[in-house]
């Protein structure tokens, strides 16, 4: 997927286009996410879509709820919500910048191979 730590660096128009790459995965992870809350808390929760939205991303980025929920089934889904999000959120911010800590990493490897072996 990456290039080996042996191997050149990439360009900085190829990193832009991995860069780029990996946002619009890491978007839809988002949307999908948020999607799936938003629709949750709308069936199960009974609120309207705006505040199912808003429910959803506040859960989603750990902020917490803000409607307060009345029905057995819309409490079970905020609880299963909530571990889903912990894990996806992680996720979503991991494969953001995934290209950012790999190139780091690699031009650090670089430059300790440059100061080990002068030729």
């Amino acid at each position: 997927m990456f290039e080996h730590h042996k191997e050149r660096l990439i360009s900085r128009g190829e990193f832009a286009r991995r860069q780029l790459k990996y946002l619009c995965f890491s978007l839809l992870m988002l949307a999908f996410s948020l999607s799936i809350g938003t629709e949750g808390y709308h069936i199960y929760g009974r609120l309207p879509f705006i505040d199912a939205f808003l429910n959803a991303s506040m859960i989603l980025t750990g902020m917490g709820p803000v409607d307060h929920l009345d029905t057995f089934g819309g409490k079970l889904f905020a609880s299963l919500y909530a571990l889903f999000s912990g894990v996806a959120f992680l996720t979503f911010i991991g494969v953001l910048f995934a290209p950012v800590y790999h190139r780091f990493l690699h031009k650090f490897h670089l430059d300790s191979m440059e100061e080990e072996d002068p030729d």
